[in-house]
């Protein structure tokens, strides 16, 4: 086995693989995917001399720990956390050199849900549709990683960032969503649309890579029966028998039976990426373009 590898000494509460995502595929029932905070992927990509769309580890939470087999640089962004080599702090949010065979502690997260390791040279696992992600939803991609678990790694293609600290938005405190008009706005009463744009909302602790889901007041149909399953996209607002809505991230399926009562902003969908449970959620109606 190459020496250019990565073993996964603690996997966290759940670490995958992933890059840009595989989009253009939704006629063939495959989602996105893809890092559900891209700008924090792109970054700690540049940091370490990777290209933007190399392939990283998204942490959830609980961060992870790894242990190159040769000497490697890495740099953690997104959610801020404590970071070690062999015990002793290094920093967030800039390249830090690793030694083969030593220990990488990405701690849990300070603030904010996901956080990103890029390793020089970036992730080698094998592409499926021109991706190297993994996809909760449809299981392409490698699996979550498990403890034991070891990584090939690609050769550096670049130099590493010359930066102390690399400037991140920091998670958010409250999430402000900007919201276009859903193709079933008119499934819903004129309360529940007003309502919808106007009340406060709070992230869910049922929240995934799927969908960001909330808890608040219920949105009532004005129309009652079932909608046939149509074509759903990213940041798409979908609302179940509940009226909680549910808003589509990466991983979610291109085809939905509930209505859509608004599409999120696609800018505005990484500060929901690492929006804790309990973090108070305002959709904000804006004009179609």
């Amino acid at each position: 086995m190459t020496d250019r590898a990565l073993a996964v000494v603690r996997a966290g509460a759940l670490t995958t693989v992933q890059d840009r995502g595989r989009p253009g595929h939704a006629h063939l029932g495959v989602p996105r995917s893809g890092a559900l905070d891209a700008p924090a992927a792109a970054l700690v990509n540049r940091l370490v001399g990777n290209c933007p769309g190399a392939a990283v580890l998204e942490t959830t939470l609980t961060g992870c720990t790894l242990r190159p087999r040769c000497a490697v640089t890495v740099a953690v962004g997104g959610a801020p956390c404590p970071v070690t080599v062999d015990g002793r702090p290094v920093p967030w949010a800039a390249p830090v050199r690793v030694r083969a065979g030593a220990v990488l502690d990405v701690g849990s997260a300070d603030s904010g849900v996901r956080s990103y390791v890029a390793v020089s040279g970036g992730v080698l696992v094998e592409p499926v549709l021109g991706s190297r992600s993994t996809d909760l939803l449809s299981g392409l991609g490698p699996p979550p990683l498990a403890d034991g678990t070891v990584l090939p790694l690609g050769r550096p293609g670049g130099r590493h960032a010359r930066v102390d600290v690399a400037p991140q938005p920091a998670p958010p405190a409250e999430l402000a969503l900007r919201v276009t008009p859903g193709p079933r706005a008119d499934w819903f009463t004129p309360e529940a649309v007003r309502a919808f744009t106007s009340r406060v909302y709070r992230v869910s602790s049922a929240s995934n890579r799927i969908g960001l889901r909330v808890d608040g007041p219920a949105l009532e149909r004005a129309r009652p029966g079932e909608l046939p399953s149509e074509g759903t996209v990213l940041g798409a607002v979908q609302v179940p028998p509940d009226g909680m809505p549910v808003v589509f991230l990466a991983d979610h399926p291109t085809t939905g039976g509930y209505p859509v009562i608004g599409v999120v902003r696609t800018p505005d969908l990484p500060a929901a990426a690492q929006a804790v449970p309990g973090t108070p959620v305002r959709f904000m109606a804006v004009r179609r373009r």
